[in-house]
């Protein structure tokens, strides 16, 4: 792994961390190709249950793509590495991701964001996608993935002003879900992690996918993809093991299977 993606493991819980602070964690050719590695072979990794992606510092998540190593030629590794910008915009990634925003999440750096499925932010984290203000537009997922997540009206207004929101509006705005001092970040987001990760990662995962898949699905689209998680799910072996640990009175052993 290169020394551009931090990795570091807590139980069942991956933490990577953007380690470019001195370019606000901007995403060159090294980021991309490195957080795409790491999430090929989490996806893959049994014992990785909760991932929580993060920046170095206290300034960025992430400013998005590394506009000097896009003019020196970089742009193709950037955004065409496995899994899409930042190896993660194009990616269905099967396990619960956890952004904690350490600072800023501007252009790109919020389109990583919006590709987690949590948001731990501290108290001075900014939000925004500021691309229109350079000519461009984002192009990482931003366009159609901020109106899922915001009142279509705000989600346009940032759009089309670029201007940012603060971490406590994008909290009033449901973009995230927790906001604490920068100091208590990392223990906020790994005590969500470890959360999810009491529980059983088969039913975490089917949860997950079931919710995403049917996000903007008719109702029997929905039945149907619940039908077939519950057919997984209802018959592996953590399913038998959570009754009989609750009626043992114990912590259930969960083998993800």
């Amino acid at each position: 792994m290169a020394d551009e993606v931090l990795t570091e493991r807590r139980g069942h819980v991956e933490v990577l961390t953007i380690n470019r602070p001195e370019a606000r964690n901007a995403v060159n050719g090294a980021v991309s190709r490195g957080l795409a590695d790491a999430f090929d072979r989490l996806a893959e990794d049994q014992d990785a249950w909760v991932v929580v992606l993060t920046g170095s510092g206290d300034k960025a998540f992430s400013a998005g793509m590394d506009l000097k190593a896009f003019a020196a030629g970089e742009g193709p590794s950037v955004m065409n590495a496995n899994g899409g910008f930042g190896g993660i915009s194009r990616r269905k990634f099967p396990k619960p991701l956890i952004a904690a925003v350490n600072g800023s999440a501007l252009a790109g750096g919020l389109e990583i964001m919006l590709s987690c499925d949590l948001v731990v932010a501290a108290d001075h984290a900014m939000f925004g996608i500021p691309e229109a203000k350079r000519g461009l537009i984002a192009g990482a997922g931003g366009l159609f993935r901020l109106p899922r997540r915001l009142p279509l009206s705000i989600a346009l207004e940032l759009a089309l002003t670029g201007d940012p929101i603060d971490a406590e509006r994008a909290y009033q705005l449901g973009l995230v879900n927790r906001v604490v001092p920068g100091h208590l970040l990392m223990d906020e987001a790994l005590a969500l992690a470890a959360r999810i990760a009491e529980n059983a990662p088969l039913a975490v995962r089917y949860s997950k996918s079931v919710m995403l898949s049917a996000v903007d699905a008719d109702e029997e689209t929905g039945w149907r993809l619940t039908d077939e998680a519950v057919g997984v799910v209802f018959g592996s072996a953590d399913a038998m093991e959570g009754p009989i640990a609750f009626a043992e009175k114990r912590s259930p052993n969960w083998q993800g299977r």
